[in-house]
């Protein structure tokens, strides 16, 4: 049964305060990993008004695209490429407050100003995914977002283990 959202606070951290606890129900005692992932997806893009979320799968050496919420994007990125690959080389999170600084940006979407991408490990430590945040404000991620876009990894990295 689909969930609705409600997600309420004056400030970025008083909404993800909110919404954390809301993904987690959602993808509680859902043993699909896709239907997990597009929920979260969903509910990051609605719940923060984010402009792009998704997620990258790693299969073998590119990051392949999985469910994700917004203008259509990027297919396929290899390794240590863009913003995606770069934290898929590096094993830890990114912010870009400008994309168009960030060298070797892949411009999926002209729209998109500023990102985060906050990677995923599985239980031997590697990385199996990457969560890719957009806004089409420059500057509009710090560490706020870090934190919060972290435990919502946590989340997609349990299901996966599940």
């Amino acid at each position: 049964m689909a969930e609705s959202l409600s997600v309420s606070g004056t400030t970025k951290e008083e909404r993800y305060r909110s919404l954390l606890p809301q993904i987690a129900a959602l993808v509680e005692g859902e043993p699909d990993f896709i239907a997990n992932v597009s929920n979260t997806m969903s509910a990051l893009r609605y719940g923060m008004d984010f402009f792009w979320t998704g997620v990258y799968f790693v299969k073998e050496s590119e990051l392949v695209l999985g469910p994700f919420q917004g203008p259509p994007a990027c297919t396929r990125i290899r390794k240590g490429k863009g913003v995606c690959g770069s934290c898929w080389e590096k094993k830890g999170t990114i912010l870009v407050p400008d994309v168009d600084a960030f060298p070797g940006h892949i411009a999926c979407s002209s729209a998109s100003r500023s990102e985060i991408v906050v990677p995923g490990f599985d239980a031997a430590g590697e990385v199996f995914m990457v969560l890719d945040v957009d806004s089409d404000q420059l500057n509009d991620f710090d560490q706020t977002d870090q934190k919060y876009l972290e435990e919502v990894m946590r989340i997609l990295e349990k299901c996966h283990r599940a």
